[in-house]
């Protein structure tokens, strides 16, 4: 065995598997108003948060998967020219994403690129909460968008 799986963490001071749990599965949807009260309503699940991503082009919803800290984040465009309008468009409602959480979104994309994945962003940038995210391209995952997620610092108190 290596010093690092030994370890359990790799030099760079993350886990040799990369992922520490499931953020949450992202799912575009065509009124996220419609699709809260539906999570809501059907699957009993709790609004965590809700904001405006400008950057993303989104409005977005984090639905709370009773109380282990994964969630399901309902994806509404802003205007036609999102990214989740035009993926709508292509497949309709559904599965857009899922979405694991790092400890260092910066350290994860370099391993990941040195396996040979493309990454879409070549710096972090800023997702749900003040996370700092990116993703894999779908085509070097199987056909699924990865998204990685490192939650924002929390204050210490």
């Amino acid at each position: 065995m290596s010093q690092t799986q030994d370890s359990g963490a790799s030099p760079l001071g993350i886990p040799d598997h990369l992922f520490t749990a499931i953020d949450h599965v992202g799912m575009a949807v065509p009124d996220l108003d419609e699709a809260i009260a539906f999570y809501r309503d059907t699957f009993g699940m709790r609004l965590a948060h809700e904001e405006t991503n400008a950057e993303q082009g989104v409005r977005e919803a984090m639905m709370a998967v009773g109380d282990s800290g994964s969630c399901v984040q309902l994806l509404a465009p802003l205007d036609e020219t999102s990214t989740i309008a035009k993926y709508l468009d292509r497949s309709g409602p559904g599965c857009q994403q899922v979405a694991y959480r790092v400890t260092d979104v910066e350290a994860v994309s370099a391993v990941l690129r040195e396996r040979g994945l493309r990454l879409l962003y070549d710096e972090a940038r800023r997702g749900t909460s003040d996370s700092r995210i990116n993703f894999v391209h779908p085509k070097d995952a199987g056909g699924v968008l990865v998204e990685l997620v490192e939650p924002a610092a929390r204050p210490a108190h």
